[in-house]
């Protein structure tokens, strides 16, 4: 295990991610953090959001940097704007909604590392030209210990 900081330019190329109507950056992977972390850039249209779901196996961590963003969590929602952070611990049934005008912006974080890719085989099937098979996205989610409710 490395023992010395990690730089990370920002020219470093990343390429965008599509899937479930999100943009997605991904600035750490667990590539970059030897498996402890995974930190992207989500940006989200107006109504848009995920599932309602729980991770299995990942604690998740929010912070909105742009627009009005609503979680729910522990059976309600709040809503909130930039400079809120959130936290998801593994197990909890969460999920947020973009409540906004304008596409919200938020950095997003897992521990350990994993999410990156779950999401870059979901971008492989919304990237379909038929749009995406979604028994094959939630067996690929339930691969990751990602749980859709009520889905």
């Amino acid at each position: 295990m490395s023992e010395r900081p990690l730089v990370i330019h920002a020219s470093k190329g990343e390429r965008p991610l599509h899937a479930f109507g999100e943009e997605v950056h991904f600035y750490l992977t667990g590539e970059d953090t030897e498996g402890r972390l995974t930190q992207w850039l989500e940006i989200t249209p107006p109504d848009g959001g995920p599932p309602l779901h729980y991770h299995e196996g990942e604690d998740e961590w929010f912070h909105v940097l742009e627009g009005r963003v609503s979680f729910y969590g522990d059976g309600q929602w709040t809503e909130v704007g930039a400079g809120a952070r959130v936290w998801a611990p593994r197990g909890t049934i969460h999920t947020f909604k973009n409540t906004g005008d304008i596409p919200s912006r938020m950095l997003l974080a897992t521990m350990p590392s994993g999410f990156e890719i779950f999401f870059a085989k979901c971008a492989d099937e919304f990237a379909k030209p038929d749009g995406p098979d979604m028994p094959c996205v939630l067996k690929i989610a339930a691969e990751h210990g990602i749980h859709f409710v009520d889905f």
